[in-house]
């Protein structure tokens, strides 16, 4: 390999990240699933392998693809070798659309769109990985087998929710107006939003955990046990109705790391970012193929 090749991860879960690495960002823009034009950032190595890993990384609720995290993430992926594709949900950071009218369907359609642009453009998606509710959105979605691309042979998320009835219930409690008057804001991250009731009553009309228990290719769940906004139940759940006896279909092998003293978005230490994204990375490369 020359030296403007990017190196492969190690096999040992090392959780390095090079400091340098060789990769490149490209802006782009492609067609979203609910008629609206999404803004997305491609991280890849400068000269990606033909069987490098191809990932579509989905935001958390109200987030963007510009959190520090879903950024270092992608680049430090793409550090590794793997080809990322992180994007804005309808109405989000750079991408057309309004939000108030968006909800979890809303999310799912976007995903299949970026994975579709994706495939597109690389040939093939091997790897899903999602952060909080878009790790929730990545999971309903491989939990369709039938519609899942069969390129895609892994997924991972990061503080995910077992279920998206959860969410309807905290916006609620922020704000009992949504149901009283059909719709009202919620202040998330320091930015008032407008959430309404169509919203909550597709949150409650998904059934996560159904979805789950028909994911039928391996994933890796990463939670810190002291998130105070996804609780580490959560992914204890998750891992239960993943790890499941079926009598139709092999059982795919779960992994949950406990990420120790991690927040909710890894920002308070700048370390952990560095080991998770180790920890993708050999998973990512490890499940590349069938």
């Amino acid at each position: 390999m020359n030296s403007h090749s990017a190196a492969k991860p190690s096999s040992a879960l090392t959780g390095f990240v090079p400091t340098r690495p060789l990769r490149r960002s490209v802006r782009v823009r492609f067609p979203g699933g609910n008629g609206f034009e999404l803004a997305g950032i491609v991280d890849a190595p400068e000269e990606p392998d033909d069987d490098a890993p191809v990932v579509v990384l989905s935001h958390c609720f109200t987030c963007s693809k510009d959190l520090k995290a879903i950024v270092r993430l992608g680049r430090a992926l793409a550090g590794q070798g793997t080809t990322v594709l992180r994007y804005d949900m309808t109405g989000l950071g750079q991408s057309d659309g309004d939000f108030s009218h968006t909800h979890f369907s809303s999310n799912l359609a976007d995903l299949n769109a970026a994975i579709a642009f994706a495939s597109e453009r690389f040939g093939r998606v091997t790897g899903l990985l999602g952060h909080s509710f878009g790790g929730a959105a990545s999971l309903a979605v491989a939990g369709e087998p039938d519609s899942f691309p069969k390129s895609i042979r892994s997924v991972a998320t990061l503080a995910a929710p077992s279920d998206t009835s959860h969410l309807a219930r905290l916006m609620v409690q922020k704000n009992p107006q949504i149901e009283s008057q059909g719709h009202g804001d919620v202040e998330i991250g320091g930015r008032n939003w407008t959430i309404r009731q169509a919203m909550l009553a597709d949150f409650r009309g998904h059934r996560l955990e159904d979805a789950i228990s028909r994911i039928e290719v391996p994933l890796m769940l990463l939670h810190s046990p002291v998130d105070a906004t996804v609780g580490f139940d959560h992914a204890v759940r998750i891992l239960q109705l993943a790890s499941q006896r079926r009598d139709d279909a092999a059982t795919p092998a779960v992994s949950l790391v406990a990420l120790d003293g991690a927040d909710h978005l890894l920002a308070e230490n700048p370390s952990d970012l560095g080991y998770v994204a180790g920890l993708l990375s050999a998973f990512f490369w490890r499940h590349r193929t069938s």
